[in-house]
């Protein structure tokens, strides 16, 4: 695969606590110059950043982010907030308690929650694989099929564990035909990228894989 179609399908990253603008104006600088699908970015960037950017470049921003369990109301107010601050896409973060509780339905609601704000927009469903159950994640596409969301993401790569190739595979195995994968967490070389994308993957997140081939440029 070549390297312009891998970088058309990456979300460059950005979302480390101690991220600074001048960070995230670099970051901004590489997904122009290298035409990333978007950057990913903490919500309190996002005015500055879709200011800078204009429309050249999607800005993708998280919710409930990483531990995903606020309440569905704050994250309603933090998706109205970022959508009227230029955000592009939406990266929300489940509840995963409630996952572990069986409650899906709460779990869809919450979603379809952020559907109705974000229509027009981008949403993607972070499920937080590493801390799931193969019987849970598959319940979690069928929840995420249905809530109408665009996009299925293994993980925020703050719970200890990324993407892995079965996670990808299974997620676009069991998700809806309609709903893509992101896989994110982990995603350093170039090799794993396209493994990923063969696997089913539409999106990749990650903070490194620029990086791979900058020192050529």
């Amino acid at each position: 695969m070549e390297k312009r179609e891998i970088l058309k399908r990456l979300d460059h990253t950005l979302l480390k606590q101690t991220a600074t603008w001048e960070q995230i104006r670099k970051l901004c600088d590489e997904g122009l110059k290298y035409q990333t699908a978007s950057v990913c970015i903490p919500p309190c960037f996002v005015r500055r950043a879709k200011e800078y950017v204009g429309d050249h470049l999607a800005i993708c921003t998280v919710i409930g982010f990483p531990n995903g369990n606020t309440t569905t109301q704050a994250k309603e107010a933090e998706a109205k907030e970022v959508l009227e601050a230029g955000a592009d896409e939406i990266d929300m973060v489940i509840n995963v308690g409630m996952v572990k509780e069986g409650d899906y339905e709460a779990v869809q609601q919450e979603i379809e929650t952020l559907r109705k704000i974000s229509q027009g927009k981008v949403l993607k469903v972070i499920i937080e694989t590493c801390l799931l159950t193969e019987e849970e994640k598959m319940k979690l596409c069928q929840v995420v099929t249905e809530s109408g969301a665009d996009y299925i993401k293994t993980s925020t790569g703050f719970a200890g564990g990324g993407a892995t190739f079965e996670d990808v595979a299974l997620l676009r195995r069991c998700v809806g035909a309609n709903i893509k994968v992101k896989a994110a967490g982990g995603i350093s070389s170039v090799d794993d990228a396209q493994e990923f994308l063969r696997l089913g993957a539409d999106r990749l997140g990650t903070s490194r894989l620029i990086h791979v081939w900058e020192p050529a440029d």
